[in-house]
């Protein structure tokens, strides 16, 4: 049986550019950076969910050609405590965002592309009272 979400891949056109978009703007944390052969094995993680890694995959690596299809991933959502105040921190570091933060039925959500086109988002869910 399937028991959690462990890994998420990403496709980039290149990995040191993705893995400085990712930590330095972004703020995430480097977990693993290994080769195999000529290919890398490169993630990030947020630093308190060690569990979940972002896998920064070379669009031309492991023996796959998928350039075409860097950009075009689904979207993944980060939670966070403070959407607003993050949103600011973000866009001050050079994060596009293509929507301020918006009330939703879910929470306050923002949505940004990283530098490969990506669409990403950034959401606090409201308190548990109020979800209720």
């Amino acid at each position: 049986m399937l028991t959690k979400l462990a890994v998420v891949t990403i496709l980039v056109r290149d990995q040191d550019e993705a893995l400085a978009y990712y930590t330095e703007k972004l703020g995430l944390e480097k977990m693993d950076d290994m080769s195999f052969g000529g290919d890398r094995w490169l993630t990030v993680t947020a630093k308190n969910q060690k569990d979940v890694q972002i896998f920064l995959q070379k669009a031309d690596g492991f023996g796959m050609d998928l350039m075409d299809q860097v950009g075009k991933a689904t979207t993944w959502a980060f939670n966070t405590d403070n959407c607003r105040e993050d949103y600011e921190t973000l866009k001050a570091r050079g994060v596009k965002f293509t929507s301020e933060p918006k009330e939703q039925p879910w929470g306050i959500q923002a949505i940004f592309e990283d530098l490969y086109g990506n669409t990403l988002s950034i959401v606090e869910e409201p308190p548990a009272s109020e979800s209720a």
